[in-house]
């Protein structure tokens, strides 16, 4: 999964169910999110943290959109910690 890189844009990503979004250029975001679902869920994680700050709310709504139309994702939900900064995304298990 490629991240980002000061001189090419990318950088290795660590599939880990947990993403922080603030490294990445806000077009950038949607394609982030559905190739780190796609490269979780294939590693068998069930259960992914996304952060996208709260800000105007933006970044969640790209995210959850995203979450929303992928075919791996059984149901998301704002993370109640993170006073909407967060979305949590639970996969379809296999």
């Amino acid at each position: 999964m490629a991240g980002v890189n000061e001189e090419h844009g990318e950088f290795p990503l660590p599939i880990d169910g947990f993403l922080d979004l603030h490294a990445f250029a806000p077009r950038d975001i949607k394609s982030v999110v559905v190739e780190y679902v796609t490269a979780a869920h294939a590693r068998g994680l069930r259960e992914l943290r996304i952060v996208h700050g709260r800000g105007r709310g933006v970044q969640r709504g790209i995210v959850q959109a995203a979450l929303e139309r992928h075919p791996l994702v059984a149901e998301l939900w704002d993370d109640p910690d993170s006073h909407l900064g967060a979305t949590v995304a639970r996969l379809v298990t296999p």
